[in-house]
């Protein structure tokens, strides 16, 4: 069965489990971690969700897109020991929204440009967002953003210059990516930013297309019947659309558009919050969409995005993050043969491997290891007690979003064990590790401590459908 953190007391379609099981199916936290969002962005650029800047969590890079920050001497290695192999996963950079988001926009834009011209003085904002040029495209769908090409280049100049021995001449750099477009350009920029001193030869782009580890979700049929495609399963972020904090931001911004509220919906209304954040990520400026919104109703809103990453993604019910054990696996089958290698003193064959996905890959794989997971599951009547959840999306997989796995081969050691450590960075941060609150790990420990995973997950077990029928949400 699918366990979920907590129910909404809503039945599900009783044949969901059969009726999805002939459907064709596409193929193929932490206590010590420091806040990850300085608030020096004002207002409301710390609400965006998944949809945040990168520099929400690195406010250094504002000034300087190439500097490591103050944290950087903390990430240097521990005495003695030299990096064997680096594992990143990342997010791609900054893109534009999707086909539906700018339908939905185009939407709304529509009915303020329908107003008479007589409201315009009553309604300046609403005036503002008429004036304003509705420059989206559909065809833009979802595609990597020039500012999106930049987050990549620099990521990669960022990590070259902390590892300067993995990121060497003629070091071997093993690339790959989800088929999304936008994940392939994030790859060819990363590879860009790097220039051709790597055993590639030169600033041409060889990525491996592997969907299997970078878009497992779309291939665990569990997942996709009873989580992706069960609206049921979203009850909790439902029920907050049509709850009394979304209500009153509702009210607030048909109010200042001159709209009856009826003409609003929580979609319309998150379509414009994002809108603001889309023109901040992408061109830098303060949209006059902004203007409809107050800090305190971006919480509001990030909590609707937190929701559904927390329900779809995260810890809402187990196969979102069991799904991701064929990539948690994959991580550790990689670091396992550079140890061995290493053992056997021959020369580590993939020094560098980075992989990118999407928020969808990361967040789930998060979830798997334990981190950012609240005492209370995010429900649609908690919002005031979630104040100061470990669960903020934005600060967790904000675009360009990296988690990087390093392993150590350490000399000078007293045990045999202490030989091969790991350091793991979250958005280029020291993460603590669960079993020890310390910021590196031996190796033997950290398998040992997931090592119920590394053993007993298998994605094809798990993402078997059920033989028999759902009928409740506390039975996903």
């Amino acid at each position: 069965r699918l366990r979920s953190a907590s129910s909404c007391g809503i039945r599900a379609v009783a044949a969901m489990a059969s009726r999805r099981a002939g459907a064709a199916l596409p193929s193929a936290a932490f206590l010590l971690l420091p806040p990850l969002l300085a608030m020096a962005s004002a207002g409301l650029n710390g609400y965006f969700g998944t949809k945040s800047r990168y520099e929400e969590v690195n406010p250094h890079l504002v000034g300087d897109p190439l500097s490591l920050g103050p944290a950087a001497a903390g990430s240097r290695p521990p005495a003695a020991c030299a990096p064997l192999q680096l594992r990143a996963v990342l997010r791609h950079g900054t893109r534009y929204p999707t086909a539906g988001q700018i339908r939905r926009l185009g939407e709304l834009h529509a009915r303020l440009l329908r107003r008479p011209a007589a409201a315009a003085a009553a309604c300046p904002a609403a005036a503002d967002l008429a004036a304003w040029q509705m420059w989206y495209e559909e065809s833009l769908d979802g595609r990597l953003a020039p500012q999106g090409r930049r987050d990549m280049e620099h990521l990669a100049r960022r990590l070259a210059a902390r590892f300067p021995a993995l990121f060497a001449a003629r070091r071997r750099l093993e690339l790959a990516s989800s088929s999304k477009h936008r994940c392939l350009q994030s790859s060819a920029a990363f590879r860009r930013g790097l220039g051709p001193s790597l055993s590639l030869g030169s600033d041409e782009v060889e990525v491996e297309v592997n969907d299997s580890l970078m878009r497992f979700f779309d291939h665990c049929a569990k997942f996709v019947a009873l989580v992706e495609e069960n609206d049921t399963a979203m009850c909790q972020v439902n029920a907050f659309k049509e709850g009394p904090e979304m209500r009153k931001v509702l009210e607030k911004v048909a109010s200042a558009l001159c709209l009856p509220v009826e003409e609003l919906n929580a979609d319309l209304v998150q379509v414009a919050f994002l809108t603001c954040s889309y023109e901040l990520a992408i061109k830098n400026v303060t949209s006059p969409w902004c203007s409809l919104f107050s800090e305190e109703d971006a919480k509001v809103l990030e909590y609707l995005n937190d929701l559904k990453q927390y329900w779809k993604r995260g810890y809402g019910y187990d196969i979102n993050s069991r799904s991701s054990c064929i990539l948690f696996q994959d991580i550790f089958q990689h670091l396992d043969k550079a140890v061995e290698e290493s053992k056997s003193s021959k020369p580590i064959s993939s020094p560098l491997i980075v992989q990118v996905g999407h928020a969808e890959t990361l967040q789930p794989l998060l979830a798997l290891m334990g981190f950012f997971k609240d005492n209370e599951p995010l429900k649609a009547n908690n919002y005031v007690r979630q104040t100061h959840r470990k669960f903020r999306s934005g600060r967790i997989v904000p675009y360009a979003a990296n988690l990087v796995f390093v392993l150590y081969h350490c000399d000078q050691v007293k045990t045999s064990k202490e030989e091969y450590q790991v350091q793991m960075l979250l958005n280029e941060k020291l993460m603590p590790f669960h079993h020890s609150n310390e910021t590196i790990s031996t190796y033997a420990d950290l398998k040992d401590y997931y090592k119920d995973i590394l053993e007993n997950c298998h994605f094809q077990e798990e993402c078997e459908l059920p033989k028999v029928n759902i009928t409740a949400i506390d039975e996903l």
